[in-house]
């Protein structure tokens, strides 16, 4: 019987990759992967694995969502062994939800393998802790994604005034609208805040500054890129580790 694995890659070194992910991408018939996952990764696959690429890439899709769905749910009626291959994790922001609600509607047996998710794997790699003890108690994690189209936003901007440590994903496009909004609730304009570029692979480039400087100081850095505010940036002096 068939069985899709909905798997999550994590945040881009392929040494962060779960034992279990690593073993069902090996033992793949198809493989159904993302723009995000490690594309080194798809050499861990056998000879005959068939590979069908679905990436999306700054709110441009080559291949909608519920065709992705479709897809999944095909593979699934013609291979044994299907693996949904996702950068981070299938849950954060991952729409591994959606995929798996499809396949339970079709009454295709799947699973869910969990990812390291970027929102906090690439600040440590940046030396930056999300949570820290005497600075924040907790932290967030938030989509950057939202149109200024959209006439009811579901993020709580309001509560975004304590100190605890913000993690917006796939928000670089919109840095500019997130930090004036932050602004105009009430943050400090010399806030502390950080973008994160290609976080944990040998081309990741971090710059810090504040809410006010980050979007000129962060202009010409590439995707994929998140984006972290707290005053744990302020650590990343004494904790950054890699290069």
């Amino acid at each position: 019987m068939a069985k899709v694995y909905l798997t999550g890659a994590g945040p881009g070194d392929i040494e962060l990759m779960t034992l279990k992910a690593a073993r069902v991408v090996k033992e793949a018939d198809v493989l159904i992967y993302d723009r995000l996952a490690n594309p080194d990764i798809l050499n861990m696959a056998k000879e005959n694995c068939e590979m069908i690429y679905v990436g999306k890439q700054d709110g441009k899709h080559s291949v909608p969502q519920d065709e992705i769905n479709e897809i999944i749910y095909q593979a699934a009626l013609k291979y044994e062994n299907v693996v949904r291959l996702k950068g981070g994790d299938p849950f954060v922001f991952g729409r591994g939800g959606e995929e798996a609600i499809y396949l339970y509607d079709r009454d295709i047996k799947f699973e869910i393998i969990p990812g390291i998710s970027s929102a906090i794997s690439v600040p440590a790699y940046a030396g930056i802790p999300v949570t820290h003890r005497g600075i924040t108690t907790s932290f967030r994690v938030v989509t950057g994604h939202e149109t200024p189209k959209k006439k009811i936003s579901q993020i709580e901007w309001q509560t975004f005034l304590n100190d605890e440590t913000i993690v917006f994903l796939m928000g670089f496009h919109n840095i500019k609208l997130i930090t004036r909004k932050l602004m105009n609730l009430g943050k400090r304009r010399d806030y502390p805040c950080a973008v994160i570029s290609k976080g944990s692979t040998p081309e990741q480039e971090v710059v810090v500054g504040t809410l006010e400087t980050i979007v000129e100081l962060s202009k010409d850095m590439p995707t994929p890129a998140i984006i972290v505010v707290g005053e744990v940036v302020t650590l990343r002096d004494k904790v950054k580790w890699f290069k």
